[in-house]
């Protein structure tokens, strides 16, 4: 018998809602990597009247259909920040999930090209969802269980990209730093030579974050954050209400261990900053549609402060100020958090990402520390003809 043909709806009221945000729990029920989000935390990412990037991008959600069965949703969207900072005429896609199915993600993806090209935007980017900040690209190598704020998918969706007539635009990667490989190969005290000549030469000094002064600490960051990510590839500066949210989500999982800051001269240059990877406490959690929030978070505040389950750290933000790039301040930055975090705290693991390709000087940090490389991370482009 024929399929029943794909009809693709644009999401509008709350049973449509409904639909789009529960269907990755059906397309990840046999995934054991896929890590479940909690209930709250997806609803902040969709909230248009809520969540802070809403104020500056502009979208529409659509799901597909095969008579009353789901099989399919997307987002199309316009970051209308990115192009003004980046002078680019681009849109977006993302909330990308689709069983292994060409006819159904080409009808998916058509429907987000139709969309960007309709607002006048001459070509389409993405996964993101929805910003630099949040799920950005597809794996494609690695499948294994997600690091905290890192995208996951099944590994047939860049082949369905590709189909649909999308290509790379770029690549990121993550690299991962094991204590006992570490610590055996004497590569800590080998680089801590080499990092403290480097200090000394260039007046370079780091400090960790100090709890005592806790909001000068995370006003610092603010000021350091824009201002050391500025000239990355893809990146959007946050918002005042943007950076006020991440220092607050922050400041959940800070581990005053885990951030450092730099200086020239005694004056702020710029921070790195690690935190646990909670992700490995939500996939013990396995919050999902219809077990209320409070059971869930009872389970998560179990394994993670009653029973903690929290082996890996993830380094999610470092940044240079501008003027002052150049002098080492990164490596010494990273050398100092890695050593802290293989020798100091109970995680034997680290995530280092994502780092961009063409990233080639922290590339070389990383493979210098002995990171390997572990997962790489694809955005992927198409013209609209518009």
């Amino acid at each position: 018998m024929a399929a029943l043909p794909i009809n693709i709806r644009r999401v509008e009221t709350k049973a449509d809602f409904k639909a789009f945000f529960e269907f990755p729990w059906t397309v990840y029920k046999n995934d054991p990597n896929w890590v479940p989000p909690l209930l709250s935390m997806r609803h902040e990412v969709f909230d248009k009247e809520k969540g802070a990037a809403w104020e500056y991008l502009e979208g529409d959600f659509f799901t597909a259909w095969r008579g009353d069965k789901i099989i399919g949703t997307i987002a199309a969207y316009i970051n209308h920040r990115h192009n003004e900072f980046h002078q680019e005429q681009v849109g977006w896609f993302g909330a990308f999930e689709c069983y292994d199915d060409h006819e159904v993600a080409a009808a998916l993806l058509d429907t987000a090209v139709t969309w960007v090209k309709d607002k006048g935007y001459s070509a389409i980017r993405g996964p993101q969802t929805f910003t630099t900040h949040e799920d950005v690209g597809a794996l494609v190598e690695g499948f294994s269980r997600p690091i905290l704020l890192m995208p996951y998918n099944p590994s047939y969706y860049p082949r369905l990209f590709e189909a649909a007539g999308f290509v790379k635009v770029m690549d990121m990667m993550s690299f991962t730093y094991d204590r006992e490989t570490v610590l055996s190969s004497n590569a800590l005290e080998r680089l801590d030579k080499v990092t403290t000549r480097m200090m000394q030469r260039n007046k370079i000094t780091v400090r960790r974050f100090d709890i005592k002064r806790k909001s000068e600490e995370f006003a610092l960051l603010k000021e350091l954050y824009n201002a050391g990510w500025e000239q990355n590839w893809g990146f959007v500066p946050l918002t005042e209400r943007e950076l006020n949210g991440l220092i607050e989500s922050l400041g959940i999982f800070l581990d005053p261990r885990l951030v450092y800051f730099s200086y020239v001269d005694n004056q702020p240059a710029g921070f790195i900053l690690a935190v646990p990877d909670f992700n490995q406490v939500l996939q013990k959690t396995q919050a999902r549609p219809g077990i209320p929030e409070f059971l869930s978070l009872i389970i998560a505040l179990f394994h993670w402060k009653v029973r903690p389950v929290m082996t890996w750290t993830r380094i999610p933000l470092m940044g240079v100020k501008p003027e002052y790039r150049g002098k080492g301040i990164d490596a010494t930055m990273y050398f100092n958090l890695l050593r802290t975090i293989l020798t100091e705290t109970p995680y034997p693991h680290n995530d280092s990402g994502w780092v961009l390709e063409i990233n080639k000087n922290m590339i070389g940090i990383a493979e210098t520390f002995g990171g390997i490389a572990y997962k790489r991370f694809r955005l992927f482009e198409k013209p609209t003809g518009a």
